[in-house]
């Protein structure tokens, strides 16, 4: 490899995806994958070993997820670059990457040569946001944010649990309950409980 290489660190816990990518991405002549990560704690560690130029980060990790280990790492080396690759387009995926650090976000079926273009562009200095994906940006900063109380609630909502279960789940009054999941429907712009949950899966904000 060419000294002037861009070293970089592939993390995904999917081998397929992961090892397909990085052995796309070493076909590029300025290219050398130095390592491979199949979690977020482990993306950490390799990241410290090796300080690649550019990091390809899934989020949906186990362990640590990939918006927390951007932002671990970049606690630590704040110019590292990342560029976000996942399967999700939701909002909420969107804004947390990029506000723990991220320089690009594209999602899993973007073209080989696009993401290597991407990768290019993140490693001189610059941002790359998706047409698309900058208006859901545009949006989501106009939108109230949910507090990490209300998450709570709301994941608990998405299982099936009333008001009364999730009052004993969090040790706190049915009142209590109550109170937040008015905010959270407010806050989500729905009249209902199912519509909250089918919205703040579809923005990202749960996971089933």
């Amino acid at each position: 490899m060419s000294q002037t290489s861009i070293r970089i660190l592939v993390a995904d816990d999917h081998p397929v995806v992961r090892d397909g990518l990085a052995a796309v991405l070493n076909g590029e002549p300025d290219f050398e994958v130095v390592a491979q990560a199949s979690n977020g704690q482990e993306a950490i560690h390799q990241f410290r070993l090796h300080q690649p130029d550019v990091t390809v980060m899934d989020l949906q990790m186990p362990q640590v997820s990939g918006t927390e280990a951007i932002a671990t790492i970049r606690a630590e080396f704040p110019s590292a670059c990342f560029v976000m690759l996942t399967v999700y387009d939701g909002d909420e995926d969107i804004y947390q990457g990029f506000r723990a650090g991220a320089k690009a976000y594209l999602l899993k079926d973007t073209p080989c040569e696009e993401i290597a273009d991407v990768i290019r562009e993140v490693c001189h200095g610059n941002r790359y946001i998706p047409e698309g994906v900058g208006a859901q940006l545009a949006t989501h900063l106009e939108l109230p944010t949910l507090s990490d109380r209300e998450r709570q609630v709301l994941k608990l909502m998405s299982s099936g649990k009333g008001n009364k279960a999730i009052a004993k789940a969090m040790n706190v009054t049915e009142g209590t309950i109550k109170f937040h999941v008015n905010n959270i429907l407010t806050k989500l712009g729905v009249g209902d409980r199912t519509h909250a949950v089918v919205t703040a899966l579809k923005r990202g904000i749960i996971r089933l």
